[in-house]
C-alpha cells in the first residue's frame, strides 16, 4: 500500500506545529498584539456569525461526529488484525495535525497572551490575609443586599425564574456596559448556546466550555439557575479571548456583576464570595467560620442546594476526567492545572482595591 503524500506532509508537519507554538508561547508581547488582538478577532466574529444564528450546539455534533470517526478508526484496525498499521497511522496522525492547527489559530494561542492584570494595569502582589479579608467582608455586605433586594427575608433562598435562553440574551447587556470603563473587554456577535451534551457534563463535573473549532460557548443547561449567569458570562470571556479559566473566571464576574439585572449582580458577588471564602478557609478556618456567619440564611441554602446537585452527580471517572483537563491546561501553560482557577482572587483583590467598592 502505498503512503498518500498529503497524509505523509501533515504527519510531519504536526511536530512542527507543536514546536512553533512553544517558539510562541516564549513570546507573549507578540501573541499579544498580532494574534488576540491582530487577526483572532476576526476569526473569532467570523465563527460566532456564521454559527451563532444556528440554535442549537453544531459544536456539540461536530465533536459527536469526531468521537465516532476515531471509534470507526479503532474497529477497523483492530477488525483488519492491524493491517497497514503505519499507513493508517499516518492518516490518523494527518488528521490530528489538522485538528492541532485549527485549535491553535482559531483559539488556543490566546493561552499564551499577556496576563491580563497587565493589560488592566493592575499592579499586583502576594495579598495579606488581612487585605483578602476586607475584600470579602464587602463581597458579603454586597451579596447580602442583593440577596434580601431579590427575596425580601434573609433566610429563604433565591430562585432564578429565567430561562436559560433569556440569560444568553441579557449576558450581552453587561458586557456592553462594561465596555465602557474596560474597552478590551468588547463584545460582538452572540454565540452562546445550551449543550446537547449537558447531562454527561454535569456527570463530568464541568458547567460549560468553549468549543474552540467553532467559536460557541456551551453551556450545561443542568447547572442551578443562581450561578448560571456567572457561568454564561464566563464562557463568553473564552470568546472574546481569555483562555486562561482565571482570567475568564474575573471577566465573568465582571460582566455579571456590570449587568443591571439583579440576579446577574447577584451572581457575580457569589461567584467572587466563593472564591474568596475558599482562600480564607485554606489560611485560617475559624476566620473562615467567624466570616460564613455574616453571610445570610438564604446565601447558605443557596450554597447547600448546589453542592448538594454536584454531590448527587458524582461518579468514579469524574477524578479521571479532571486530571486529564489538569494535564490539559498544565500543557497550556496554566502551572497549576485546575487549580489555576483559584489565582481569580488575585484579580478580585486587585479589582476592589482599584475602584470605588472598597
Amino acid at each position: 500500500m502505498k503512503v498518500n503524500k498529503k497524509h505523509l506532509f501533515l504527519t510531519i508537519f504536526l511536530p512542527i506545529q507543536v514546536l512553533l507554538v512553544q517558539l510562541a508561547a516564549k513570546n507573549p508581547a507578540f501573541i499579544e498584539t498580532y494574534y488576540s488582538n491582530g487577526i483572532y478577532p476576526f476569526i473569532s466574529s467570523f465563527l460566532r456569525i456564521i454559527l451563532g444564528w444556528i440554535p442549537f450546539s453544531f459544536g456539540d455534533i461536530l465533536l459527536a461526529f469526531g468521537l465516532f470517526i476515531f471509534l470507526r478508526f479503532l474497529y477497523r484496525l483492530i477488525k483488519s488484525r492491524f493491517k497497514n498499521f503505519i499507513y493508517k497511522i499516518i492518516h490518523f496522525t494527518s488528521i490530528l495535525s489538522i485538528i492541532y492547527f485549527c485549535f491553535y489559530l482559531f483559539w488556543g494561542l490566546n493561552y499564551y497572551r499577556e496576563p491580563l492584570a497587565k493589560n488592566l494595569k493592575y499592579q499586583q502582589t502576594k495579598y495579606t490575609t488581612e487585605q483578602l479579608q476586607k475584600v470579602t467582608e464587602n463581597i458579603i455586605e454586597k451579596l447580602n443586599f442583593y440577596q434580601y433586594e431579590i427575596t425580601k427575608n434573609d433566610t429563604i433562598k433565591v430562585e432564578n425564574s429565567y430561562h436559560q435562553k433569556e440569560m444568553y440574551k441579557m449576558a450581552v447587556a453587561g458586557y456592553k456596559n462594561l465596555e465602557a470603563d474596560f474597552p478590551q473587554l468588547k463584545y460582538k456577535y452572540t454565540s452562546v448556546k445550551s449543550s446537547l451534551m449537558s447531562l454527561l457534563q454535569t456527570y463530568n463535573g464541568t458547567s460549560g466550555y468553549l468549543n474552540p473549532l467553532t467559536g460557541e460557548a456551551q453551556v450545561n443547561s443542568r447547572i442551578p439557575k443562581t450561578s448560571y449567569p456567572t457561568t454564561v458570562c464566563h464562557e463568553m470571556a473564552h470568546q472574546i479571548g481569555y483562555a486562561a479559566e482565571n482570567e475568564a473566571n474575573f471577566v465573568g464576574f465582571l460582566a455579571a456583576n456590570y449587568n443591571d439585572d439583579i440576579y446577574f449582580k447577584y451572581a457575580s458577588y457569589r461567584m467572587a464570595f466563593g472564591y474568596c471564602i475558599s482562600e480564607i478557609r485554606k489560611r485560617d478556618r475559624n476566620l473562615s467560620k467567624e466570616l460564613w456567619k455574616r453571610v445570610n440564611k438564604g446565601i447558605t441554602k443557596d450554597f447547600n442546594a448546589s453542592y448538594l446537585f454536584w454531590q448527587n452527580y458524582k461518579n468514579p471517572f469524574e477524578p479521571v476526567i479532571k486530571k486529564g483537563y489538569s494535564a490539559y491546561l498544565k500543557a497550556n501553560k496554566q502551572a497549576k492545572g485546575v487549580e489555576s482557577y483559584n489565582y481569580v482572587v488575585d484579580l478580585l483583590i486587585s479589582y476592589f482595591e482599584t475602584s470605588e467598592e472598597i
